[in-house]
């Protein structure tokens, strides 16, 4: 039965009312830019995007229910070793079990996964979902010029971002950076802009991994491994954080330090296992095995994939 508008509001405001005055305090205006002339080149060329992030957690059912009943994914495989959830066929999130200690925000990891809708419809759907089954996981949303997203916590206290993208010839670039903002932006008013009819009868079609936010210990290292390294570029730097992309995106991964400078290898824990990062071409992974060579970074190519980790220890698996 569709909710009533006033209902689609209440949902969400006694959700994330007291979280958002949190989220605010470390909310950064990034680098404001003018110009369509600079967009940064990356090593990694046309074609690159996020593929599926995989979550160690201590009960991967209850933990997929989350992420199935809100975000919208679909279960497409299941085994005892792995949940593996996607959509339109294509793995976007693997749950793996886990009994190692719960993730410490003090330590390099996961920031949040970042699913990206194709419209704002799909997106304030699963918004309204996501918060009226899990009502305390919302804990802010931001307005940020070249996005519009919603962030949540799922049940193991994984960060989530469900975004939309403003088209790409909108956004502004100035000296090899992207003019990335944070702005207020009222959930409640977005839901009743953009959703009419029942949030569980619009499907999420097409959402993708859009980026992945991670917690690294210096921006230096994470700037020498993802830009220098992976080959992506960066597009933006802020106040404790970096930004990078391939092919001119906004950002497909991000790496900040607000709550883990200075975080050495990191201890095995549940949370974020591996990051995957696909290519188009094995021509791509050729180039990427030669980067990680002359940078001194260790990696493993089997076929089509090449397996790598970061400064931290974290997992990325480039595959073509």
């Amino acid at each position: 039965m569709p909710l009533a508008r006033s209902r689609r509001r209440a949902v969400v405001v006694t959700a994330g009312a007291v979280a958002l005055v949190a989220i605010a305090a470390v909310v950064i205006l990034l680098t404001r830019s003018a110009s369509a002339e600079s967009i940064p080149a990356s090593a990694l060329g046309p074609g690159t995007h996020m593929g599926a992030v995989e979550l160690a957690s201590a009960d991967p059912a209850a933990l997929s229910e989350f992420y199935i009943d809100g975000v919208g994914l679909e279960l497409l495989d299941s085994q005892a070793s792995a949940l593996t959830l996607g959509m339109d066929g294509v793995e976007l999130l693997r749950i793996v079990p886990s009994d190692a200690a719960a993730d410490d925000q003090r330590e390099a990891g996961l920031y949040h996964s970042a699913f990206l809708y194709t419209d704002e419809a799909s997106l304030a759907a699963a918004i309204l979902r996501t918060a009226t089954v899990y009502p305390t996981s919302f804990v802010g949303s931001a307005d940020h010029t070249v996005s519009q997203a919603f962030y949540f916590v799922d049940t193991e206290g994984n960060g989530v971002e469900l975004y939309v993208d403003r088209p790409a010839d909108t956004w502004t670039w100035t000296g090899g950076e992207v003019t990335m903002g944070s702005y207020a932006l009222d959930p409640n008013a977005f839901i009743a802009e953009h959703l009419d009819g029942a949030a569980e009868e619009i499907a999420a079609a097409g959402l993708t991994m859009g980026h992945v936010h991670l917690r690294g210990g210096e921006l230096e290292a994470a700037e020498a491994f993802y830009e220098d390294a992976l080959g992506m570029a960066v597009t933006s730097r802020s106040e404790g954080a970096l930004f990078f992309s391939a092919d001119g995106y906004h950002h497909h991964l991000a790496v900040n330090v607000w709550s883990s400078e200075g975080a050495g290898p990191r201890p095995e824990s549940r949370g974020l296992s591996e990051v995957r990062v696909e290519v188009a071409s094995t021509a791509e992974l050729d180039a990427l095995e030669q980067r990680l060579g002359e940078h001194g970074v260790a990696y493993e190519r089997e076929g089509d994939v090449v397996t790598t980790a970061d400064p931290w220890g974290t997992t990325v698996v480039v595959s073509a």
